[in-house]
């Protein structure tokens, strides 16, 4: 039914939370698990730690190799892929262009609020995605 499952990541405690939700998804249909981490360029240099971290390409690099370990260790064998853009655009354009059956992700809430729905990485996906996405609060 899933053949191919994308997953974008991030280094948010949302994202880790996930990886038991994409594990049983991609065991229950024997999918392919791809692991995407977007790297965002900023308009403006970042000024917290945490910004920082999500444009550096080492940290980038680090996050999708340690996701990728902790499926390995689970028995699934995952592709990683790194791209630059904006999250919500970039998620969608791989998954189209992948041929995604399924998107998982994590979500922050910040969506749920009038003011954060226009700015929510979620809800922009939802919005946009090409095929069904399922998001584990």
């Amino acid at each position: 039914m899933f053949k191919t499952v994308l997953f974008p990541i991030d280094q948010s405690r949302e994202s880790r939370e996930a990886v038991e939700t994409v594990a049983g998804v991609v065991k229950t249909y024997r999918s392919r698990l791809i692991i995407l981490s977007v790297v965002e360029t900023p308009e403006e240099p970042p000024t917290s730690a945490a910004d920082r971290e999500m444009t550096s390409v080492k940290a980038i690099a680090k996050l999708l190799a340690e996701a990728k370990a902790l499926f390995s260790s689970q028995g699934i064998e995952a592709e990683i892929v790194e791209r630059e853009g904006k999250p919500a655009f970039t998620i969608c354009d791989v998954a189209d262009e992948l041929n995604a059956e399924l998107i998982i992700m994590g979500c922050r809430g910040l969506g749920l609020t009038e003011e954060g729905a226009a700015e929510s990485v979620t809800n922009r996906v939802i919005n946009l995605s090409p095929c069904p996405v399922l998001i584990v609060p």
